[in-house]
């Protein structure tokens, strides 16, 4: 019998991929599922950047490309990060990945050791605390509250700094809370961080262009803490291309040659067509396409509708999201309840209650690092957004 790695069995199944797998199994059963579980927006690539690829197919994008990338795509990157958020980069900064999460593995095992600890708020991003694991480090949870619109505060990070600290790492706008930091908040926190210079900061900013509250801020436009940053970004939300899987790092060189060194070793470089169509996505100002604006003003209308929707059902307690495309609400009153058949112990009961009784799939809020709540995606259509919480709604009516 084979025996496994440990790092197998202490590595957790993502919780989303895993309620998606479950919906997907009980759609062929043949019952009508609305899936609210992945972060996907239901938008298509812009025509555009699929003329794009189909060009590289024609022009012959099929060799090996170099492990960072293309370096005109590495000089876009720059251009973008120039024009969108006022940022200097050059390209040997830039690493080009399978997309963010492969940006965000490549950093941790380039700087983490066996026994590192790594700054984590939570709620955050269910990946985060699994890649962690990967690169042996121990991941120091600092929680945020409802009430302060899942944001820590700059006291409650350096409470939680110690000599072994060697990362932190957020996301803004924030998967799954929706979240923002605003220009004053991300301040204070560089104004502790750059007091600790051995400790890196990762600012995953992957759902940039998903926010509902004016211009985008990120950390790295304070100069006296950027080379301690390393920005995460891509495509795969704002653009609609999920599939295309393109990632990237922005940081300072010798954080971003080891991340070269390291996906040498692993992937080498991304899809050599994925990266010509990523190319056309940066050099395209998000101001000179309809495409974008039509995604940002989908979604706001759809956390509006989602936050209209929910404020009538009692005991659900929700905060107002500033961005991305989810809604974190504190679930927690419906704990101890019971429609006679099924008693709801935590978050994870919950999802499956709803899932299995009127076949509406969430993910539970253990997965983020707060077990009160769960989380809604609204990246789907205003009439599935208005049936699914409809059917939530009857359900927990039968909870007493």
């Amino acid at each position: 019998m084979t025996t496994l790695a440990n790092r197998i069995h202490y590595l957790a199944e993502s919780e989303t991929l895993a309620m998606s797998r479950k919906s997907r199994e009980l759609k062929a059963e043949g019952h009508d599922v609305i899936n609210l579980s992945l972060g996907e927006p239901d938008f298509n690539t812009p025509d555009y950047i699929k003329v794009a690829a189909k060009e590289a197919i024609d022009l012959n994008f099929t060799f090996y490309p170099p492990v960072s990338g293309y370096e005109d795509l590495r000089k876009a990157i720059c251009i973008k990060l120039k024009r969108d958020n006022n940022l200097g980069y050059e390209p040997n900064q830039i690493v080009v990945s399978t997309g963010a999460k492969q940006s965000i593995a490549n950093v941790m095992l380039s700087l983490v050791n066996p026994g590192d600890e790594v700054l984590v708020p939570a709620p955050y991003w269910v990946s985060y605390r699994e890649i962690v694991k990967v690169a042996e480090g121990k991941s120091v949870f600092i929680p945020a509250t409802i009430e302060n619109n899942f944001k820590v505060t700059p006291e409650q990070l350096e409470a939680a700094i110690t000599p072994k600290t060697k990362v932190l790492i957020y996301s803004s706008p924030c998967n799954p809370t929706g979240s923002v930091y605003s220009r004053e908040e991300l301040e204070k926190i560089a104004k502790v961080m750059v007091k600790y210079p051995g400790i890196t900061i990762i600012a995953d900013e992957i759902y940039e262009h998903i926010n509902f509250i004016g211009k985008h801020e990120s950390i790295c436009q304070f100069d006296y803490i950027k080379d301690q940053v390393v920005l995460i970004n891509g495509v795969s939300k704002g653009y609609a291309m999920t599939g295309w899987r393109i990632g990237f790092i922005a940081a300072p060189v010798d954080i971003a040659r080891a991340c070269d060194k390291l996906q040498g070793q692993f992937t080498s470089g991304a899809s050599s067509i994925a990266q010509r169509a990523a190319l056309t996505a940066f050099i395209t100002d998000p101001g000179a396409t309809p495409d974008m604006k039509t995604m940002q003003q989908a979604f706001r209308e759809r956390r509006d509708l989602m936050l209209k929707l929910l404020a009538d059902i009692p005991g659900m307690k929700v905060n107002h999201p500033d961005g991305a495309f989810y809604i974190f609400p504190d679930i927690s009153s419906y704990f101890g309840k019971s429609d006679g058949k099924t008693t709801i112990a935590n978050s994870n009961d919950l999802c499956m209650y709803l899932l299995n009784s009127v076949f509406v799939a969430l993910v539970p809020g253990d997965a983020f690092g707060d077990p009160r709540c769960i989380r809604f995606s609204y990246a789907t259509s205003m009439d599935k957004l208005t049936e699914a919480v409809r059917r939530i709604k009857e359900a927990l009516a039968r909870l007493r």
